[in-house]
């Protein structure tokens, strides 16, 4: 085969020296080609090297970010528990020191030792009082801190709010609040079908609903805002159960309602600022959510599961199958 068939670059007329000077002037060219194509293919994996080190870099990074966003969320909730801690054992400590000297001055005359005693009395009272809230701090502590494990079975929101209220009656009834439950009853005709029946455990979701109540009747007490209602209502949106829990005291400062969730956030002068980081959490637990706004006092809203949910597996959500079809034909959901 001629060369001029090899080398395109040559032409048939070309003298021989005119043929070879233009076949050396293509071979520049394709080792100059071939070395620019291996300079890219170093290039290339040098570049790629240095992608996987930053990737590296960068997860090590995120991962010591995670980790200082943890110490610090450990050391702010090591501050809260000291300062609600403080307290307390401030006032143990003072009437401690009371009791002493009451114990080390004999008293004169019966009248004296009457005063005596009912010093030494007030100053028990007030340290057994001090270690009941912190027997508080430590259990709602706990509480948080604990995993939660939910035992879910079909819980019907009317038992729910009502075993709440019952709970905490003394003090709705010492600030003078009246309830309104706006929740379809089974019992009543043609509600029945429409009764809000959740998934859940009955003993979380009664701490949850309880810490609500009592949020809401300390809010309505601290306002002068009348009347005093609390209002609990309850729907179903598909495969979902809302409930609602409205005061009618003074709202949520705006600038609150993105950290009132938070542990150890708290508006009032009293409390550990737990009781609505438990509900959330509670919350979480059950594939659940709640929110918070303002429209005439503050209304929490809470979405869980409805009792009729069914996995892929054909089980109720949380249960064996035929206690799960028991449990929820009690209820006329569907299995």
């Amino acid at each position: 085969m001629p060369m001029t068939a090899l080398l395109p670059g040559i032409d048939e007329k070309d003298t021989p020296t005119e043929a070879q000077d233009r076949a050396r002037e293509l071979s520049r060219v394709l080792e100059a080609y071939n070395e620019a194509t291996e300079r890219l293919r170093r290039s290339h994996e040098h570049l790629t090297a240095e992608v996987e080190r930053l990737q590296g870099l960068l997860a090590s990074k995120d991962a010591q970010l995670q980790r200082s966003r943890r110490l610090a969320a450990l050391g702010q909730m090591a501050a809260g528990i000291a300062h609600e801690i403080r307290n307390p054992l401030g006032a143990i400590g003072l009437y401690a020191g009371m009791l002493v000297e009451d114990l080390a001055m004999p008293p004169e005359g019966a009248a004296a030792d009457t005063d005596h005693r009912e010093g030494m009395l007030r100053s028990a009272r007030r340290i057994s009082e001090a270690v009941r809230g912190l027997d508080g701090i430590v259990n709602d502590v706990l509480s948080f801190a604990r995993e939660l494990r939910p035992r879910l079975r079909p819980l019907t929101a009317r038992q729910l709010f009502e075993r709440g209220v019952e709970a905490y009656r003394p003090a709705i009834d010492a600030a003078g609040i009246e309830v309104r439950l706006d929740v379809p009853d089974a019992d009543e005709p043609g509600d029945g079908a429409d009764a809000p029946v959740l998934l859940g455990d009955a003993d979380l979701m009664h701490q949850a609903m309880l810490n609500l109540v009592r949020n809401a009747v300390e809010a309505m007490q601290g306002s002068h805002r009348l009347p005093r209602v609390l209002t609990l209502g309850a729907r179903c949106a598909g495969q979902r159960v809302r409930l609602m829990v409205r005061d009618t005291g003074d709202g949520i400062d705006p600038d609150a309602v993105e950290r009132i969730f938070n542990p150890f956030f708290t508006t009032r002068d009293t409390g550990t600022g737990l009781g609505l980081a438990i509900v959330h959490r509670i919350l979480d637990a059950h594939d659940g959510t709640i929110s918070v706004r303002n429209d005439g006092g503050a209304v929490f809203e809470l979405d869980l599961p409805a009792a009729g949910q069914v996995t892929a597996s054909g089980h109720a959500h949380g249960e064996g199958e035929g206690e799960s079809r028991a449990n929820l034909s009690r209820y006329g959901a569907a299995a």
